[in-house]
């Protein structure tokens, strides 16, 4: 994956401005098509909300209570598609609900709710289906939450991801169908000739440098950027999201769980040998680019947990945050929790396409209705092509496939919690971390102690991943400014080693360094 700004010259098929989940599918599946695609992106790829979510790839169980079993029965359809065609991207993450004797819904409602949960996805087998434990079993299973006034509870399945991850994948994908996708390449304006788009500037944020782009097609998937113009204010609502990182759990397993203050669902979540804890659900009115974890944040999440846990978390356990901002349909509903995360497509008179809300979970689907929109437009009868495999699944029996590479990552001196994290973020691209081991046996190690990634896997993502920022680096090729606290040593170690990979001089180092501190 390479930058090349002088590449948007020419005409396009299809422009689309937005380098987030929703504008990497479109992408992809618009290169799959045959299509002439181009993809431009003010920051980095996932720069914004799509690198901030809960990391899950999920139905949604809550939003039973609001009646929208359409979007529920959607998000599982894409849920079970995404797992079996990219079982390294995507992988099953069970979950525990407990029931107590003041619970806000009891046994029997959530027994009928996770069973209506399991007929939505279409009655799936063992590791998504829903169980009943009663005290002790449930108690046994999660041995860290409180257990006086436990009744029993309920475990079932949903699916993990590591959303930047996700969208990097598809970026690449686009590129290998011929598309051209740059980041740090910023929108300065639509152009249109006899009332309809066809095209934009696009401004190089690395040199300056502008250029008119020429597409027959374009689409908006800004994200929350959509709110800048009065338009985007009619049409969108914006829920600021955060999540904090905390020490590991003794689990492998997720859980969903009620705010005793306002009843609101959040969760607790393995993630890269830590764990997740969020999310806040508060409307959101500041700049685009300023969204910030607030200390009432911090304490909402820390009391909503607190409530559950045996061993209670303080701040001093805090070792990462973020925040992210969801975009939802516009909606006179007071509670932001009560609005559909359902997405929409709005077409303007001048032919520009808008995409509107939506969720990372059915990103996939919603990006085929768009490419559908263009090809229509386009007098294109290609069908959808994204349901097959993703540009990195491995193109062999999966379970084969980690046996294997498990024994290579054994023999090659990597740990077994960083070879499994390593199989899940390069999936096929894994023998390119293999290459760099095998000529550096030292880049074997972790980064630091605490956290499953390795200089190896730090190397390639330099070298290969589109990265311009050591932030790019380490906070979306690997989540390792969120996942721990690097100081300033650390970081000018880091920066140093990567320094010969992007001929940054001493200032250029000591640059990128202070960016991660900030």
């Amino acid at each position: 994956m390479k930058r090349d700004f002088a590449a948007l010259q020419g005409e396009f098929d299809l422009l689309v401005c937005g380098g987030g989940i929703y504008g990497a599918w479109t992408a992809y599946d618009a290169a799959l098509r045959g299509l002439k695609v181009a993809l431009v992106e003010q920051g980095d790829w996932a720069g914004a909300t799509s690198s901030a979510s809960s990391k899950l790839i999920h139905g949604g169980l809550r939003y039973l209570e609001t009646y929208d079993f359409k979007l529920v029965r959607k998000a599982l359809k894409e849920r079970q598609l995404l797992l079996d065609i990219a079982p390294h991207r995507v992988w099953p993450l069970r979950f525990g609900v407990p029931v107590y004797a003041d619970s806000r819904n009891g046994t029997l409602l959530l027994k009928a709710g996770l069973m209506l949960y399991d007929a939505l996805a279409g009655f799936p087998g063992e590791p998504m289906r829903h169980r009943h434990f009663f005290k002790q079993g449930f108690s046994s299973r999660f041995p860290f939450l409180n257990d006086a006034g436990l009744h029993g509870g309920f475990t079932y399945g949903d699916a993990q991801t590591d959303d930047a991850r996700l969208v990097l994948e598809l970026v690449a994908g686009a590129m290998e169908n011929g598309a051209v996708c740059l980041n740090y390449g910023k929108l300065v304006d639509w152009h249109e000739e006899g009332g309809k788009v066809c095209g934009a500037d696009v401004r190089d944020m690395l040199t300056g440098s502008a250029l008119k782009v020429r597409a027959r097609q374009c689409v908006s998937t800004s994200g929350r950027w959509a709110m800048l113009s009065e338009q985007g204010q009619t049409w969108c609502r914006l829920s600021k999201g955060v999540h904090l990182v905390l020490p590991a759990l003794p689990t492998r397993e997720a859980v969903l769980l009620t705010s005793k203050k306002d009843s609101r669902v959040f969760f607790i979540i393995p993630w890269y040998g830590r764990t997740l804890l969020g999310t806040t659900d508060t409307d959101y009115r500041g700049a685009a680019d300023q969204v910030q974890v607030e200390e009432a944040d911090i304490d909402y999440l820390l009391e909503a947990a607190n409530d559950y846990l045996m061993q209670a978390w303080s701040r001093a356990d805090v070792i990462g945050s973020y925040a992210g901002v969801r975009v939802m349909k516009q909606s006179d509903d007071a509670n932001p929790s009560a609005v559909s995360r359902d997405w929409e497509l709005k077409t303007t008179a001048n032919g520009l396409h808008h995409a509107i809300g939506g969720k990372l979970t059915s990103a996939r689907e919603d990006a085929a209705v768009i490419v559908d929109a263009v090809c229509a437009k386009l007098g294109v009868a290609t069908a959808c092509a994204s349901k097959g495999s993703l540009p990195w699944a491995p193109n062999r029996n999966f379970a084969e496939w980690v046996s294997e590479s498990s024994v290579l990552t054994h023999g090659l001196g990597i740990d077994d919690e960083s070879g499994r994290w390593l199989m899940r973020r390069h999936g096929a691209r894994i023998t390119d971390v293999f290459a760099i081991v095998k000529e550096a046996p030292q880049y074997a190690a972790r980064i630091v102690p605490e956290v499953p990634l390795i200089y190896a896997d730090l190397l390639l993502c330099a070298r290969d991943e589109m990265a311009v920022h050591l932030v790019d680096l380490l906070r979306r090729r690997m989540p390792l400014l969120i996942l721990t606290q690097l100081d300033a040593a650390r970081l000018r170690h880091l920066a140093e080693l990567l320094a010969p990979e992007f001929g940054w001089d001493a200032q250029r180092v000591a640059d990128e360094m202070n960016a991660c501190l900030i």
